[in-house]
């Protein structure tokens, strides 16, 4: 699996925690859907490619500000909870950083 294909699956994991057990909804609204999306789109076109940094640490922000505030709220949430849901995606996606 590609870099870029783990990294789009541990953002919708990451959406997918945020939802059920921050909103408390079974089902994901559908602006999170849309961030889900957005996220997918952009890391798609990552000119990185598979050599791609953590996006925090990207010399090139391709996240719209707003888009880029909501994904961080949903990381701040999510990560730490990461390592209990699913732990092997939390200790990739913390050694990628």
């Amino acid at each position: 699996m590609s870099r870029i294909e783990r990294e789009k699956r541990t953002v919708s994991m990451m959406i997918a925690l945020y939802c059920r057990h921050k909103l408390g909804t079974k089902e994901m609204p559908e602006e999170y859907k849309a961030l889900e999306a957005y996220a997918h789109k952009r890391l798609d076109g990552c000119k990185f490619g598979d050599k791609k940094p953590a996006c925090k640490r990207c010399p090139i922000h391709c996240y719209k500000p707003d888009m880029r505030e909501r994904v961080r709220e949903v990381m701040r949430w999510a990560g730490p909870r990461m390592i209990i849901y699913n732990p092997i995606a939390a200790i990739r996606h913390i050694l990628n950083k």
